[in-house]
Parts: C-alpha cells; sequence; structure tokens
C-alpha cells in the first residue's frame, strides 16, 4: 500500500549502534599502561592515577569500581595488599589484589582526598557524598587512551577490567585462574570474555612438550 501526499513523512530511524564500533573492547599493552600513568603523573592528575591502577589491579566492572568504598581498601593508615567487593552484577564476593603501584598511588590520593572509610574512594564533583558515575568514568578511560594517541572507540572501561586477566591468561594459559580472578559463574563466559579460540588452544598445546 503506497503513501498519499498528505502522509507525515516517514523519518528512518537509525540504529542505536549506527557509526559505533560494537563488540569486545580491546585490552590494553603493558607498554600501553605504563604510557597512560606517565601521562596521568606528567599532568599531576592523582586521582585518575588512582582510579586507573585500581581498575587494572581489580578487573572490576565500572559499576563496581566507582562504588567502592575507602574502608574496602585501607586498614588502619594503610593500603591494603588485597581486597574483597560484592559483584552487583551476580552477588558473589570477588578477591583483588593491589600491587605496588596501584597501593603507591592509592595512599596519595586518599591523603588528599580525606574523609572516613565509609565515604567513596571516588566522590561525585557535584555531591561529594556520592560516587563518580558510570559516565563520567567512561569519558576518563576515553581521555585517558586517546591522550596517548589509541583510538577512544576501540577501548572502553571492559579494556581495563580485560587488560590484566588478558595477561595473566596469556602469561600462564590458566583459564580457571582467570575465572576466578574475574568472577565469573561459567568458565564458558570466560572464554567467550578473553576471545580464546582455537589457536590459542593450539599454541599453548604445541607449546607443552610432554
Amino acid at each position: 500500500m503506497g503513501h498519499s501526499q498528505y502522509d507525515p513523512v516517514l523519518q528512518e530511524r537509525r540504529a542505536w549502534n549506527a557509526g559505533k564500533k560494537v563488540g569486545a573492547k580491546r585490552a590494553l599493552k603493558p607498554r600501553q599502561i605504563w604510557t597512560i600513568r606517565f601521562f596521568l603523573d606528567r599532568e599531576a592528575r592523582l586521582r585518575d592515577r588512582a582510579l586507573f591502577d585500581l581498575a587494572i589491579d581489580s578487573k572490576l566492572r565500572g559499576c563496581d569500581l566507582v562504588k567502592i568504598k575507602i574502608g574496602t581498601l585501607v586498614v588502619g593508615h594503610e593500603i591494603r595488599t588485597r581486597a574483597m567487593v560484592v559483584q552487583q552484577k551476580t552477588g558473589r564476593p570477588v578477591q583483588f589484589e593491589l600491587m605496588a603501584d596501584a597501593r603507591s598511588s592509592l595512599l596519595a590520593w586518599l591523603e588528599r582526598r580525606g574523609g572516613s572509610v565509609d565515604d567513596y574512594a571516588f566522590p561525585s564533583r557535584i555531591d561529594h557524598s556520592a560516587h563518580i558515575s558510570r559516565r563520567q568514568y567512561a569519558r576518563l578511560v576515553d581521555e585517558w587512551v586517546g591522550a596517548i594517541g589509541l583510538r577512544p572507540e576501540e577501548y572502553g572501561t571492559h579494556s581495563l577490567r580485560r587488560t590484566k586477566a588478558s595477561i595473566i591468561y596469556k602469561a600462564t594459559g590458566n583459564l580457571r585462574a582467570v575465572q576466578i580472578l574475574l568472577g565469573h559463574t561459567k568458565i564458558e563466559n570466560t572464554v567467550r570474555y578473553l576471545g580464546v579460540d582455537m589457536e590459542d588452544a593450539l599454541a599453548l598445546a604445541e607449546g607443552t612438550q610432554i
């Protein structure tokens, strides 16, 4: 059935992802991690350096990362070497390590930030009793990767979550360990998340001499 000249002009609906790169975001390489750290240190962005280091070590989803409270990260006057967060998506606890670089940057930031153990580690600039939003965190990640010459559309908050997990998997081939670290309920999710394929499996097999 055709349309008459009196019918309203139908606007073509654009898909939500039109012009956007979808799919898994790239993980950062070790050299890129250090380049971002150098950029943040050079710009004296203490909060961002602490947030970046925590994102890499914790391997948390953005929704969990932005809501971390000071008490989760500190014990007494020191930064914990291990911490635990209950994941919003699964309701399951996940533990993570805090390495020397993360502990150093977090300590420097929290000393400047002040606050109590019940306060969010990374407060909103609009409402200091609230945490930074996931949208703001995503904008920061875009800025960080863009500052070192990477294409922001190829990276995102999940890039930081995937980075250390990918490095661990490439170094060890231990999917079960990565599954635990990411807090996945099924190892199939870890396989898909890391993009493990037959080539990875064969490479591991070929590197194992019996």
